[in-house]
């Protein structure tokens, strides 16, 4: 429709062209106005505001809440109420103060009541548990495997999935069977078109993690991410959340390209999953280019799977009961009185330590180092 009006055609003539009224021709060639077709988000949007267009300031609803707090420690009538509440920051001077029944929403809406209601917080921001992504200063891929698939006759194959999480750039290998070596070679590939993330995020496959059964385990994906400056991202096992946007994508590949169409052949499969990558990315063309900036591939790399280990992992764990989390085959007491809870493991590899810091999602931006211990990376050769 925006290509017919640029063209030069009436907006009544585009709009009996295409079967819609001339307002929602109006309202698609406004949202390209000024730009090239190619750079507009084409992505239908809901009706109406974001948020209420009359809801009391955030910076307003935290002063009401201190008030209260103060209130209910240090009033001498001990009353903390909405209507003391109100009374208060009118005798503070003020401007326009929330009436009564918006001051009782908010405390309501915060969870401030005494009353027993269930409090439904805001979520935390995407790539929370990692700073630098929740601000949208780095970058995160996230890569999975999607198994049991079958052609009919019973020829399985699986594939392998990829996407980012603030640019939304996916990929998509469907190949017989995945192995270490086969992980290496789409990772590389896809990195070479697209550039290179500050994270690469994996679940505890042994595929990406290496064995569990062994100490000190530095997998083969491990070793390219850290040979390319990527830092390795293990998200915890059982964990809900961490791994939503490719467990979404997996989903929907299934959904758009493998349960959509009928596939002959692996051949056939493998065209109609680049023609949906290809189509994906078009549409979330404008989403990508604002999405944190790729570095790009080095020239003349090769991987050297034998180089002395430089740089840093993550491992996202819960600790137990005694406040303790198994990582590379070892366990660390980080605090008795953080038991059943997040923690973020960094290792770095180069200063020969781990760090291992708090983590809440009910307050994503408090991480505090809990403790730090020593350690020193494997020496030995890496087994083909």
């Amino acid at each position: 429709m925006v290509s017919s009006i640029r063209r030069g055609f009436s907006y009544r003539a585009t709009a009996r062209k295409f079967g819609v009224s001339v307002g929602t021709v109006h309202a698609w060639v406004e949202r390209a106005k000024g730009r090239r077709l190619n750079r507009v988000d084409w992505s239908d949007r809901p009706d109406g505001c974001r948020t209420a267009v009359n809801r009391t300031h955030g910076e307003r609803e935290d002063q009401v809440l201190a008030i209260r707090q103060e209130l209910r420690c240090h009033s001498a009538l001990g009353e903390f109420g909405a209507t003391a509440i109100r009374r208060e920051l009118i005798t503070r001077g003020i401007k326009s103060p929330p009436s009564v029944r918006t001051i009782g929403r908010i405390l309501l809406r915060r969870g401030a009541l005494d009353g027993r209601r269930r409090v439904r917080r805001s979520p935390p921001p995407r790539g929370w548990y990692l700073p630098d992504v929740a601000t949208g200063a780095a970058e995160l891929d996230s890569f999975d495997i999607v198994e049991g698939l079958a052609f009919k006759g019973g020829k399985q194959f699986e594939v392998f999935n990829g996407i980012s999480l603030h640019g939304g750039l996916v990929a998509s290998w469907p190949i017989p069977f995945i192995t270490a070596k086969i992980a290496v070679e789409m990772i590389v590939s896809h990195w070479r078109e697209v550039g290179i993330p500050a994270y690469a995020q994996f679940d505890n496959d042994t595929i990406f993690h290496g064995p569990h059964i062994h100490v000190d385990v530095f997998s083969r994906v491990m070793r390219l991410c850290l040979s390319l400056g990527v830092t390795p991202v293990f998200v915890p096992p059982r964990e809900t959340g961490f791994q939503a946007s490719i467990e979404r994508y997996n989903g929907i590949w299934q959904e758009k390209v493998w349960q959509r169409f009928y596939h002959q052949s692996l051949d056939s499969l493998k065209v109609c999953s680049a023609r949906y990558v290809e189509a994906s990315r078009e549409r979330a063309r404008s989403r990508i280019n604002a999405g944190p900036e790729r570095k790009p591939f080095p020239k003349n790399w090769k991987l050297n799977i034998q180089a002395p280990l430089q740089g840093r992992l993550i491992f996202i764990r819960r600790t137990n009961d005694k406040g303790a989390v198994n990582l590379l085959g070892h366990t660390f007491v980080v605090d008795n009185l953080w038991s059943h809870r997040l923690v973020r493991c960094e290792v770095n590899l180069t200063n020969e330590s781990i760090g291992f810091y708090s983590l809440r999602r009910r307050e994503p931006t408090s991480q505090n180092l809990l403790k730090e211990v020593s350690y020193s990376p494997p020496r030995r050769r890496f087994k083909e």
